[in-house]
């Protein structure tokens, strides 16, 4: 037995489904994989290869909870996302075996302290305070791939409604990275391992939200994740 000489901290954990809990071990996040976005923050799509950043395992936000306005921002961003749920792990993964490492998939919003993010930027600074911050990563319940077929992931609609009033809507058909593409490319950089997240980019129509604002991202196939901001 293990003598900690503090408590450990509890496993975060992101209900399933029709019962369980996925255990996270660690959040991925892929930038500017869908064209349209890429080319509303002022990047050109056709240069960029796949690129990531991270969020800790405690950042996800579950079961419609509210969402704190998060402090040191006056301009707190949604980005409603495809999340991918890893069941089995590897290093330098073939695309053509991407998908086998695939547990299951959800709905997610990548909140973002633009403001943060955009001085990163400016200075070439790291982007953690602007994406990595507490409760930043609002997830709905997974679905276990199994249930989905084995095509799922291709296509189908993503939408964010903000106040029951659309702000984004693309197709996963508009990646510019597959999910398999996406796991081999990440995989070459770490050693994927069961309970990594891998939130698969954004399309469109990013914009500001506000205290009262009740968000809801809907992907295909998926439960919606929802939350509100709490001022």
């Amino acid at each position: 037995m293990v003598d900690y000489v503090i408590t450990p901290p509890p496993v975060p954990a992101v209900p399933v489904r029709g019962g369980g809990l996925f255990p996270v071990r660690r959040i991925f996040c892929v930038g500017r994989n869908y064209a349209a976005h890429a080319r509303e923050m002022g990047h050109d799509p056709d240069r960029d290869p796949p690129f990531f950043f991270t969020k800790p395992a405690d950042a996800i936000l579950t079961g419609g909870a509210e969402m704190p306005y998060p402090a040191a921002t006056q301009d707190l961003h949604h980005e409603v996302e495809l999340v991918v749920a890893l069941g089995s792990g590897g290093a330098n993964v073939d695309v053509a075996d991407a998908k086998a490492l695939v547990w299951g998939y959800a709905a997610g919003l990548d909140m973002t302290r633009r403001d943060l993010q955009g001085e990163a930027k400016k200075l070439g600074r790291p982007w953690d305070m602007g994406k990595g911050f507490d409760f930043s990563a609002p997830i709905g319940d997974l679905v276990a791939a199994a249930d989905l077929g084995r095509k799922y992931g291709s296509d189908g609609h993503i939408v964010l409604n903000v106040n029951g009033e659309e702000r984004q809507e693309g197709d996963i058909a508009d990646m510019i990275w597959s999910i398999p593409e996406v796991i081999a490319a990440l995989s070459r950089l770490v050693r994927l391992a069961p309970g990594d997240l891998i939130f698969t980019g954004t399309p469109e129509g990013v914009a500001a939200v506000k205290p009262g604002d009740e968000l809801e991202g809907l992907v295909s196939g998926l439960p919606p994740v929802k939350t509100r901001i709490a001022g």
